[in-house]
């Protein structure tokens, strides 16, 4: 193309949750459908290494890449509009650059000078910048600046995107501001001057924007873009409107019609290699708004009041169900809530359940619960990591006569621990990326469920656990009928499991939902809607 690596930030201003994430999605869509390749990464201005030790009700989903990363979930709305897969390096946090540079200091590289930060702080913020630059793979970076200008947390970053300017020179660095158009209905007007004041304080640190994305839920009109754009510095046809959609899969598709991709190239003087009209996209979403059936599932789990904590298993049902020209109706459900006496209550209308991944004990007998009920009236069942070992447990309790059957997790000196610590997680004393993290093999058993939903033999999936089957219980599991249809080629670890005289019910230790993109559906969220459409049909 002629041009080394160009670089483009988003930042966002007035309030942070304005879709930062679903915009740099949405641009690298649509660069990379004129032929452009590019990648995003997340700069994240919390001091913890990684996401992997927070709480789902802080900071939504924890997204595991290939290479076994725990990263924020915009990475997962990255896959999911690009089909490629991110790593490490594309999610970076501010807890992860003082590790580096306190680590460096310790090992005396600084020669004895004071570690400030500027220039320290912020040099290690630009190599990490640039990082995914130096093998040429990309043409375009797209970097998202977590938080809200004006955080103290996010300074540094914002001191480093101004120096970033220097460095890569003119027509190499682009930075987009998503900032909010607020309607006050009092005075039935659209507000500007919250974006002034983001922008100015932008401007304070030393950052013009190039481009701004003013998020709001009615047009703008063309006096409020002329206000904008006189007041904030920009062109006129650099103030980009951007409407709240119906569905994140709209946002490409309206900032095409925005021409953002078009003001991006321009500005960063690129030229289009091809301009294809995003028809796989489009045909995507015509089956998305004209379902021809509609079916209702479970998502059972106890972090249900926030659905972020969910949100590449929510997407996975938008894709797989849209493929089937199928609308998903997703009934979340709080594991505390559900018990002996009203599992059928609660799950009597479900035309499927799907038991979600957790740690620890809380709103476990409520899982073990819906399992059973799934189990014995033969409604689909889809268990994800614990959903998997839930199902194990509830097996083993009620069909092989294991009274005490449980998982060291939550009793360990249970009788017959059928899930359990594998020896080398014994020892493990640190939280924070110790578990069995990123893609592994699994090989399928032909002629089972899981072998149909694949249609091949060897797979790998992605993994977040410490938990394991245990093996020494196997054989007794398949005797009565529940089989292990999916096992690591290396370690023999059980996979997959599944219930032989069932409709369908799977249960997988890793997580698929972390490879289901909009042009890739996962098979096996495809399978189980197909067998829930095909239940719904059956007693209809």
């Amino acid at each position: 193309m002629g041009f080394s690596t160009k670089h483009i930030f988003i930042t966002g201003g007035v309030t942070s949750s304005l879709g930062k994430g679903i915009i740099a999605a949405s641009l690298a869509k649509l660069l990379q459908s004129r032929g452009i390749s590019v990648t995003i990464q997340k700069f994240d201005p919390y001091l913890n290494i990684d996401p992997g030790t927070l709480n789902p009700y802080e900071h939504g989903e924890c997204y595991v890449t290939e290479d076994g990363a725990e990263t924020d979930l915009d990475l997962g709305h990255y896959e999911r509009f690009l089909n490629t897969p991110t790593s490490q390096d594309n999610n970076v946090t501010t807890g992860k650059i003082y590790n580096n540079v306190i680590t460096k200091e310790r090992k005396g590289e600084f020669l004895g000078k004071t570690v400030q930060v500027v220039p320290h702080i912020t040099d290690e913020i630009k190599n990490n910048f640039y990082k995914l630059g130096k093998d040429g793979k990309y043409d375009v970076i797209i970097t998202e600046i977590g938080g809200c200008v004006g955080d103290i947390e996010s300074l540094p970053f914002i001191e480093a995107v101004r120096q970033a300017r220097w460095d890569l020179g003119p027509n190499n660095i682009l930075v987009i501001h998503l900032t909010l158009i607020p309607y006050l209905s009092a005075a039935k007007e659209l507000k500007t001057k919250p974006t002034q004041h983001s922008v100015k304080q932008l401007l304070e640190a030393g950052v013009q924007p190039d481009i701004l994305v003013c998020r709001t839920d009615r047009h703008l009109p063309l006096d409020v873009k002329k206000k904008i754009a006189l007041f904030c510095n920009v062109q006129l046809n650099c103030v980009i409107e951007a409407m709240d959609a119906d569905s994140i899969y709209d946002v490409p598709l309206l900032m095409k019609k925005e021409r953002l991709d078009e003001r991006v190239m321009s500005k960063l003087k690129i030229s289009s290699k091809t301009n294809t009209e995003l028809e796989q996209w489009k045909d995507f979403l015509g089956k998305l708004k004209n379902p021809t059936m509609e079916v209702d599932i479970a998502l059972i789990g106890k972090y249900v009041s926030l659905p972020d904590a969910y949100k590449s298993i929510i997407e996975s049902f938008i894709h797989a169900g849209t493929l089937l020209e199928c609308k998903v109706n997703l009934h979340l459900i709080s594991s505390e809530e559900i018990n002996m006496d009203n599992v059928e209550k609660k799950l009597q209308d479900m035309d499927g359940v799907l038991v979600a991944p957790g740690f620890g004990v809380r709103g476990l007998e409520g899982k073990l619960e819906a399992a059973k009920f799934a189990r014995e009236n033969e409604i689909p069942y889809f268990g994800i990591c614990l959903g998997m070992q839930i199902a194990v447990i509830e097996f083993a309790r009620n069909v092989m006569g294991l009274a005490d059957a449980s998982s060291t997790e939550i009793n360990a000196d249970c009788k017959d621990p059928v899930i359990f610590l594998m020896a080398e997680q014994k020892d493990i004393t640190q939280m924070g990326g110790t578990m069995r993290l990123g893609a592994y093999p699994c090989e399928l058993v032909k002629g089972t469920k899981a072998f149909t939903a694949y249609g091949k033999q060897k797979i790998t999936e992605r993994h977040r656990h410490r938990y394991e089957f245990n093996n020494k219980y196997l054989k007794d599991f398949e005797n009565h009928g529940m089989l292990a249809s999916g096992k690591n080629p290396d370690k023999g670890l059980v996979e997959i499991i599944e219930l032989k005289d069932h409709p369908w019910f799977v249960g997988t230790q890793f997580h698929p939902e972390y490879k289901s993109t909009v042009l890739n559906p996962h098979p096996l969220f495809v399978r189980f809607i197909k067998a829930v459409g095909e239940k719904k049909q059956s007693k209809s």
